[in-house]
């Protein structure tokens, strides 16, 4: 298939117009009229991901997390960026990144985490939408079914994330129920007085710093950091699988769910 009608579905499935002003959602690397048969999906570009596409003979590379992110003034073989652009262009791979536009659209990176928690009224934690009929933006805000108490929440995290631990800045005990959920799987550090007026009994997210959750605590929010990766990587099997359905013709290959920090 030509590279313009993946480019279209993409287009269409996550519009780039649901993008923050300053993300580089998009194409990265790539050129008009190529031709797509294998496609690897990630949620970043590293380097070991851009080789094993290499090897696979990929032509198409799909990444949740931009491979560029910041101006670059110089393409070498001397940092990180310079080594996978030439290892892309080399091997002819297009590089196409769905960024805060995945993150914010309806059904995108929020909710999608917010169904698997099985949280209930469901709204955007930072609404984009304006007036529009349909509300989307960064994060969710909702209710679980049930009060849960805090640390059984945590493990509800575990198991429906598929995690061996996360991180938690308590305001209550571990038996203190709990039952209105925030939800940035991303970076929830900019998200905090968007947590405090949804009156969140916890604030789950995939990034959080030091300050933030004791200063969550102190407003008795408590915080659970599952890790960006952690949260994210639901990114990779919704997206092959959304693939896998428009484009039958298409191989689809997906990195292997590996953390990229590991707890010792």
């Amino acid at each position: 298939m030509d590279i313009k009608e993946l480019l279209d579905y993409l287009g269409k499935e996550i519009p780039v117009s649901y993008a923050c002003s300053w993300d580089n959602s998009g194409l990265q690397v790539g050129h008009a009229g190529k031709e797509v048969k294998k496609v690897y999906i990630a949620l970043d570009a590293t380097e070991q991901v851009v080789y094993d596409a290499v090897m696979k003979q990929c032509d198409f590379i799909l990444t949740h997390h931009p491979l560029l992110f910041k101006g670059i003034k110089q393409v070498t073989g001397d940092n990180s960026i310079g080594r996978k652009l030439y290892m892309l262009i080399g091997n002819d791979i297009a590089c196409y990144s769905a960024h805060t536009n995945f993150d914010a659209m309806p059904g995108g990176m929020g909710e999608l985490a917010g169904a698997l928690l099985q949280l209930g009224c469901v709204s955007p934690l930072e609404d984009m939408s304006g007036h529009l009929e349909d509300p989307w933006g960064i994060g969710v805000v909702g209710n679980l079914t049930e009060p849960m108490a805090l640390g059984a929440f945590c493990d509800h995290v575990k198991q429906v994330f598929g995690l061996k631990n996360v991180d938690l800045f308590a305001a209550d005990g571990l038996e203190n129920p709990v039952k209105r959920i925030a939800v940035c799987p991303g970076s929830g550090r900019s998200m905090i007085d968007a947590v405090i007026q949804s009156q969140a009994d916890v604030f789950l997210t995939g990034d959080i710093g030091h300050h933030e959750g004791i200063d969550c605590v102190d407003m008795g929010i408590s915080v659970v950091d599952a890790g960006h990766f952690g949260l994210e990587k639901i990114f990779v099997p919704v997206m092959a699988e959304k693939l896998s359905q428009a484009f039958p013709e298409l191989e689809i290959y997906t990195a292997k769910p590996a953390a990229p920090c590991k707890v010792y």
